[in-house]
Formats: structure tokens, C-alpha cells, sequence
């Protein structure tokens, strides 16, 4: 990341931090629901719910092939990807795909490009995991050395650009960049042509089973003026570019595709516990999906709980759902080096933090070998990695009263108000198995659960009875 932001964001936090005894308390996430009124200030956000009204909570990774282009893009993705997300217990995944691909020439639409991207979805519909499709960019595009918007979409007046190979985040401050991003938000050409990309893209695959929605664009940035710090450029990136450019890509999506689940995304300034400047988003089926991302941690520093990053960024990133009553789903997460001593520690705090007030997640990233990846060649997780597998809800039917993990029994507990249809407990492989008790007028056919694959007890209750439903290792009593 670059230095000059990771300065400036890491003199932000601590400022946050110092300041936190004076912030609002940050409410579990509970009951589900609409959209509210901007004015009603609910004290949380809302959750997602699906076709039944049933709360929906997503747990998975990051899929994606950014090394791979033209006759071989995404190639390195598997069906084996979506059989071990599965296999671990998650249910979510989001598939990064670059317009430089779909879209070579302007209006040459690769249709080579999207039966691969159908493909995956077939092997995720076959694993019963449910797909974000996330037009991702890393400093714009290809004309800058990365992946995104295409080249001949990239206008920078002649500004200079410099390549940083071994800070590349710092290349998004580099003058052409931040000229390119202008130009995408304000010439009404390339507005058009974004728009057509959307609709190519969701006409094509908003009816596969297997997706539950569209990321407009990964990690938005924007031109930084003279005089102005990062946090206010990014508020008005968001406010005055941003927000009019989702409402626009979200009516293109909408000319062909009214069901899926719309996403967009804050400016990255958003990790340094920045509440963003975007404005209400006028689709019914909106999601706010920020990333969490400690500069510190990208550097190569361990956890410091005593920091307060994690009760800043919670702060301020739960302001703009609750005011304007859409849920949440963070779209990327996790360090670097998970081995670091108090990693352990960040995962489990982290782990809390987003389930107090979020529908769910999507780790970075789902991949086999080191860096980021979840896994080892082998298939094994990776230190402090194997602790995002854990039991939860991927469907209550009702309004939830109270969930939490159970980190002393690596247990799961559920409460609700149980509503029509039937609640969904899932959980990963456990050397003992699983055992489920349901307190209350409710029941389950399976009280006990295999211990060598995931599994799901169905629960059946009473409607507008309180169930309570507890999902331990089978050794605790």
C-alpha cells in the first residue's frame, strides 16, 4: 500500500481510537428488514433476506485468475475451488471478471469469455455456493500494467506515470491514473459504454441459480485535488462521483435483471475508519460491501488490539447502512502474513466485529500456495485461517434475537422469532460430529451431524414462537 496513504490513514486511526469512548455503541446486528428512511437513523443495518423472506448470512472467499488473459483468462479456476468451499462449510463466493477481457474492443463482446464464466457458475450451483460477479480493477486497467477497465477506455490527457513494481497501490496517486478515473465518472461516452458492459453482463448471467448478485466496480478511486487529505477527497469522490455513477450502472442492470442483489463500494479510505461520503442508492435491492483492510497489517505489522482499529473501522463503516437502511456484506478481508503472533487474536476479533453487523463476508482469497491464499498446496488451511470455518445460519426463517459463536466450545447459538418456512444451521467437519438441541416449540430431524463432511440441520418451529437453537462438538454436554 502506498506509503504516503498508509501515513496518513494510520495518523487517522489513532486519532479515531482516541476519540472512541465518545462514539455510539455499535448494536449487534438482529432483526431482519426493508429499507428504512435516511431520517429514521436505525441503530443498525438491516439484513439480507431471500426469495422467502428468510435472513440470509453469507460465508466464503474470494475466487479469482488475474495472471491469466485472452484465450486463457480464468483458467485457473476449478471446479475443485467450489467443491472445497463447500467442503469447508462456506456458502459465498466472490468471482472476480475484468471488463479488459469481456470487452477487448469497444463493442466486441468476448461470448468465449462468458460461457467461462458460466462454467464456474455451474461448478458453484453444483456445490450450492452462491456467486458475487465483482467487475474487479487494480489501478484502473491494462494501460497502467493491471487488470480492469480496457485500455481503450483509459484517457489521461498526457499525464505522466510512473510504475511503483514494489508498492503498486501507490501507482492509483500517479497522475494518469487518478485523470483515468475522472474521465470514467464524467465523459459520457465511457458512461455508456459502462453501462453496456453491465447489461452485457447481466443479461447473460443474471439468470444462472447460482448468482446472487453484481460488484459495480472493486475499490473505486478517484483524482485527489491540491490542498485536500485523503478523507475529504474520498468523501467527495463518493458523494459527487461515485453515487451517480452507481445509480446509473444499477438502471442499466435493472433494464434486464430486477431480481439480483445490487453491491457498491466505498472508497478504500474507508479502512482507515473514514465514514464514507456516498449517497443513498435509490435500487430496493442494494448492498453496501466496504473492504477491511488494516494499512498497518498490509505493511507487514502484526494485530494491535490496543490500536482500536477494528472498534473505529466498525464505527464508522456501520453510519452509512444504518442511516440508509441497506445491509452489508464486506467484500474483501484478511492480512498478508496470518502466522504473525497476535493473528489469532485478529481473526477472532475481526470474526465478532463482522458478525455484529454484517450479512456476511467473503475472505481474500480462495487459492492453494501462500501469500494471501486460504490454503496450502495441499489443500490445508493456512495458520489462523481454519477459524472463518465455523457453524452459522445461512437462512433463518424469522427475525433473529441474538446469534453468537461460542468460541469456547467452537459452538454456535441462534435465537429467533420464528416466522413461515424452515431455518438452515450449517456446519464444517468436526472430528466429534456435531450435536443439536432446539429449545422451544421447534424441532429437528437431525440431532446429531456426521463428523467427516458439512452438514446442515433444518429446523421446523412454531411461527411467532421464540426458538433458540445451539449447535456444540458432541463431547460437551
Amino acid at each position: 500500500m502506498n506509503r504516503r496513504l498508509f501515513a496518513a490513514l494510520a495518523l487517522l486511526v489513532c486519532s479515531l481510537a482516541l476519540g472512541a469512548g465518545a462514539a455510539p455503541a455499535v448494536t449487534p446486528a438482529a432483526a431482519a428488514g426493508g429499507g428504512a428512511r435516511a431520517d429514521a437513523a436505525p441503530s443498525r443495518p438491516p439484513r439480507l433476506t431471500d426469495d422467502q423472506g428468510r435472513v440470509v448470512t453469507l460465508r466464503g472467499w474470494n475466487i479469482e485468475d488475474k495472471t491469466h488473459r485472452g484465450e486463457q483468462a480464468l483458467s485457473a479456476i476449478t471446479e475443485r475451488h467450489f467443491r472445497d468451499l463447500h467442503a469447508h462449510g462456506f456458502n459465498f463466493a466472490r468471482l472476480l471478471v475484468f471488463w479488459d477481457d469481456l470487452e477487448p474492443q469497444p463493442g466486441h463482446y468476448r461470448t468465449d469469455y462468458l460461457k467461462r464464466i458460466e462454467r464456474i457458475l455451474d461448478w458453484a450451483h453444483r456445490y450450492r455456493v452462491q456467486v458475487l460477479i465483482d467487475a474487479h480493477q487494480d489501478v484502473f486497467g491494462p494501460a497502467f500494467g493491471h487488470r480492469g477497465i480496457p485500455a481503450w477506455a483509459t484517457r489521461t490527457d498526457g499525464l505522466p506515470f510512473e510504475p511503483h513494481p514494489d508498492d503498486w497501490f501507490s501507482e492509483y496517486f500517479e497522475p494518469a491514473v487518478q485523470r483515468a478515473f475522472t474521465h470514467l465518472y464524467n465523459d459520457a461516452d465511457l458512461r455508456r459504454a459502462h453501462e453496456r458492459m453491465w447489461r452485457v453482463l447481466a443479461a447473460r448471467l443474471g439468470s444462472h441459480p447460482a448468482v446472487i448478485g453484481y460488484d459495480l466496480i472493486n475499490e473505486p478511486m478517484g483524482e485527489v485535488r491540491p490542498g485536500e487529505d485523503l478523507p475529504t477527497a474520498a468523501r467527495r469522490i463518493e458523494a459527487e462521483q461515485l453515487t451517480p455513477m452507481y445509480d446509473r450502472l444499477a438502471d442499466a442492470i435493472r433494464s434486464v435483471d430486477d431480481d439480483n442483489w445490487i453491491f457498491f463500494e466505498p472508497t478504500p479510505i474507508v479502512g482507515g475508519g473514514v465514514p464514507t461520503g456516498l449517497g443513498r442508492m435509490h435500487d430496493p435491492k442494494a448492498v453496501y460491501a466496504p473492504h477491511f483492510y488494516n494499512t498497518a497489517m498490509e505493511a507487514g505489522a502484526d494485530y494491535d488490539p490496543a490500536a482500536g482499529w477494528i472498534e473505529a473501522y466498525e464505527a464508522a463503516v456501520t453510519d452509512y447502512p444504518a442511516r440508509y437502511g441497506v445491509p452489508v456484506v464486506v467484500g474483501e478481508w484478511g492480512p498478508l502474513n496470518s502466522a504473525l503472533p497476535g493473528m489469532g487474536r485478529f481473526y477472532r476479533d475481526a470474526l465478532a466485529s463482522m458478525n455484529r453487523y454484517s450479512s456476511g463476508w467473503a475472505g481474500y482469497v480462495w487459492c492453494y500456495g501462500g501469500g494471501y491464499c486460504a490454503l496450502d498446496e495441499k489443500g490445508r488451511f493456512r495458520t489462523n485461517k481454519e477459524r472463518t470455518a465455523t457453524p452459522y445460519a445461512p437462512a433463518v426463517a424469522g427475525a433473529i434475537r441474538e446469534e453468537e459463536y461460542l468460541p469456547a466450545t467452537g459452538g454456535y447459538r441462534l435465537a429467533y422469532r420464528a416466522g413461515p418456512g424452515v431455518t438452515e444451521v450449517r456446519v464444517p467437519p468436526h472430528p466429534e460430529g456435531w450435536r443439536v438441541r432446539v429449545t422451544g416449540p421447534g424441532a429437528t430431524a437431525t440431532p446429531v451431524l456426521p463428523p467427516d463432511r458439512t452438514a446442515t440441520a433444518r429446523v421446523h418451529a412454531r411461527p411467532g414462537a421464540t426458538v433458540t437453537v445451539e449447535v456444540v462438538p458432541r463431547r460437551v454436554r
